[in-house]
């Protein structure tokens, strides 16, 4: 990381274990596989993940039963309040 403790990547998010739940609850999975596949790979716990209203849309966009398969995201590391904050949104 740099000095001043920020740590920016585009990272393209896996969506393949959706198919592994009922077809009614895969969005809602796509969601937490985003946070946990940003905690895994940024060292944070999943309550220090927050998401852009904007990856929301792009998941719901076809429905509950129809998320993508894959997800492009920018997700920013910093420290704020001394806390280690990952901030996440849809890169086109």
């Amino acid at each position: 990381m740099s000095s001043s403790n920020f740590d920016e990547r585009v990272v393209t998010i896996p969506l393949r274990d959706i198919n592994a739940v009922p077809s009614y609850k895969r969005a809602d999975k796509a969601m937490s596989l985003i946070r946990q596949y940003l905690s895994k790979h940024f060292k944070v716990s999943s309550d220090e993940i927050r998401l852009d209203p904007s990856i929301n849309k792009i998941v719901w966009a076809r429905g509950q039963k129809g998320p993508p398969t894959k997800i492009r995201v920018r997700a920013a590391l910093f420290e704020e309040d001394g806390l280690r904050v990952v901030e996440a949104e849809h890169a086109a």
